[in-house]
Formats: C-alpha cells, structure tokens, sequence
C-alpha cells in the first residue's frame, strides 16, 4: 500500500490553493511521524524474528547432521543383524520343532535344576579327574583279583555246607530271614 506522502509541488500547490489546506498538510506531519515510528518498530521486531529464524535454522541444521550420523551408524548395524540373521535362518529353522517342544516340556524348577547343575560343572569336573578317572584305570587289574575272592567265597560256602549240623542252621538262618520285615535279600 502506497502511503500519501506531499512532494514539493504538492506543498506548492497546497500554499496556492489557501491556508485551510496548509493546516491540513502541517496537521498530517504528526499522524506521518507517528507511522514512521510505527513502521521502524515493526522493522525491529522482524529483524528480531529473522534473527531467530536464522538460529532455529542454524540448530536445526546440526540436529540434521546428527541425525545422518546416527542414520548411517543405524544402516551399518542393520546390515551386521542382516548378515547375521541370514546365517542363522537355517539353523533356526531347523531347530524351531526342537525348541517348540523343549519350551512347552520344560518346567521352571527343571531350569532352576538344571543352572545350578552347571554352576556344580567345574566342581565335578575336577573331582572326576582327580578321583574317578585314576580308579578306573585300575579296575583293569582289580577284575582278576575280585574273580580269585569270588572263586575262594565258593569254595568256602561249599566247604561250610558239608559240616555236620549246617542244615540246621541253615534252616534257621532262612526263617529269620522270612521274618524280617525288610524288602532286602540276605544272602
């Protein structure tokens, strides 16, 4: 909007005409300045908001270039879990019916069972090294051995079953043996 500013020749042309219209212009010049103070506190005010414009571009300028930076870090570990998943699709596949049927046979306290039994691992491991393993290698020459005991336990047994009156108490021991209240053999 163009605003009604007298030039000279409208001055001139104004003193002419008469003094009601002198008055009329010099009663403008006020309501003129007032605008203008107007227009340059608006002028300061939108330099005020270019200024923060100017800013909140500037910030969102490096927010971007953070955000590529996690974009391109993000590319690269989808591409790892892509590999990674690729590799294993197979295996898991695979072992999808095994899995199925181990989580719904398996209870809690089996699991509980089952960490501490692998916590106790290193423990057994030691004490099969250190003692069972070297009694096994023995057993070798043990066998021989317990088979001579058993031979001469025969011989014995035969040799007590021969002496007058070992019917008897033979009899005797298999009634206390019918009598006790145990579900073990006695021989």
């Amino acid at each position: 909007m163009r605003l009604p500013v007298p030039g000279p020749r409208d001055v001139m042309s104004l003193l002419e005409r008469g003094g009601d219209q002198v008055e009329a212009v010099i009663g403008a010049v006020p309501r003129m300045l007032t605008l203008l103070d107007d227009a340059e506190r608006l002028l300061v005010r939108a330099s005020a908001a270019i200024e923060r414009v100017r800013e909140v571009t500037e910030a969102a300028n490096v927010v971007v270039v953070r955000v590529d930076g996690v974009v391109d870090d993000a590319q690269v570990q989808v591409g790892r879990i892509t590999g990674l998943v690729d590799g294993l699709e197979p295996s898991l596949t695979r072992l999808q019916p095994t899995l199925e049927t181990l989580a719904d046979t398996t209870h809690p306290d089996e699991v509980t069972a089952l960490v501490r039994l692998v916590d106790q691992l290193p423990v057994l491991t030691e004490r099969v090294e250190q003692d069972v393993v070297p009694i096994l290698g023995t057993l070798g020459s043990v066998a021989p051995d317990v088979h001579d005991l058993l031979t001469v336990a025969r011989e014995l047994n035969d040799m007590l079953a021969k002496l007058p009156g070992m019917g008897r108490i033979r009899r005797r021991i298999d009634e206390q043996e019918g009598e006790d209240s145990t579900d073990a053999t006695v021989r």
